[in-house]
């Protein structure tokens, strides 16, 4: 569906670093193989994605899919949308939006990597520090800062530490999907887009 577009949080304010954002996002999902054609678009910071679906949300065409993949920051106890109203006050939920254009990363980015040990042993290879990560159980419950510290810790002593820059977009997409499908904000994701897409 030539409609469907997903704003994404990150690449910050540099056109090179969302573009690596985009493209980090675009191998992992291709992975997916979902029966349709997805638009990505980096918009930097949370509150530049929102006002980019609000704004494609309110031009939308009939049958148009059009989303938003953020970190939910904290845990997700709630709806998408009412996680959203208490993390993110002054978005307001457009009326005719529905959960499932609420797409999250769980806590943070870091955690899909984190969750991921085969990939990150592969990337970093004898450099890696694993002993900082926290167990993968129940990983999307954890604080965000616990998780990316932990990450820079393990990552510490390698030449490519861990930083949230190019570097981070290049694991994105190598992560495994195997893996990440253990994860409720991933396989919720994977259903929705095989679902809409």
């Amino acid at each position: 569906m030539s409609g469907s577009v997903i704003f994404i949080e990150g690449g910050g304010k540099s056109l090179a670093l969302r573009n690596s954002c985009r493209e980090g996002f675009h191998k992992l999902l291709k992975k997916c193989e979902f029966p349709g054609d997805i638009r990505l678009k980096a918009r930097g910071g949370r509150d530049a994605v929102f006002d980019s679906f609000k704004t494609a949300h309110d031009a939308k065409a009939p049958g148009d899919y059009v989303a938003m993949l953020v970190d939910s920051e904290e845990p997700v106890t709630q709806t998408p949308w009412e996680h959203l109203r208490r993390r993110d006050p002054s978005w307001t939920k457009p009326p005719d939006a529905t959960d499932d254009q609420v797409l999250f990363i769980t806590t943070c980015m870091e955690t899909w990597i984190v969750s991921d040990r085969p990939t990150l042993r592969s990337h970093y290879r004898n450099c890696l520090n694993e002993n900082p990560l926290p167990s993968a159980v129940n990983i999307e419950q954890r604080p965000r800062d616990q998780v990316q510290d932990s990450l820079a810790l393990a990552t510490r002593s390698c030449s490519n530490a861990y930083r949230k820059d190019k570097r981070s977009f290049e694991i994105l997409g190598e992560l495994n999907l195997v893996v990440l499908q253990g994860l409720p904000s991933f396989a919720r994701l994977r259903r929705i887009l095989q679902e809409r897409l």
